[in-house]
């Protein structure tokens, strides 16, 4: 195949490889990709529910999500011999936040229209350069397995 690592090749997953580690090149960024995608459809939706009264705006704890994928890469993977064991990654699953309003309204919508457009500007950004980021990450690879 004309790599200068170690290349297996499997059907079914892709490409793996075996001296740096196919998850381990790729790092955090999938799951960061993943997190602000549905950041964005949390956020929307808060938008889209600006006028509902009683309606509670939600968020996703994005810095604590990454905090945890960042120990789960760094941690050791454990094989799990019985369902009563721990499981040896960290927690994979977030839970939505209620976001607490800066200004409660008479109704008890806690969107904030101002706020929310701003944070959904922010993580399309945010999502944006971790794409790009992941896009250069794939290309670097690409390189790296046909010897450039």
């Amino acid at each position: 195949m004309g790599c200068s690592i170690v290349c297996k090749y499997n059907f079914m997953e892709g490409i793996t490889m075996s001296a740096l580690g196919f998850d381990n090149s790729l790092s955090i960024h999938p799951q960061a990709l993943l997190t602000r995608a549905h950041r964005s459809e949390v956020l929307a939706n808060n938008l889209s529910n600006g006028d509902t009264p009683g309606f509670k705006a939600r968020d996703i704890p994005f810095n604590e999500i990454i905090k945890g994928e960042i120990h789960k890469v760094s941690s050791l993977a454990v094989d799990r011999t019985d369902e009563r064991h721990l499981k040896g990654r960290g927690k994979s699953e977030y839970d939505l936040m209620f976001r607490v309003p800066h200004q409660p309204s008479i109704d008890g919508n806690t969107v904030d229209d101002n706020y929310e457009h701003g944070e959904f500007t922010k993580n399309a950004m945010d999502y944006n350069a971790s794409f790009d980021f992941l896009n250069r990450k794939f290309k670097g690879l690409t390189r790296a397995l046909r010897g450039e």
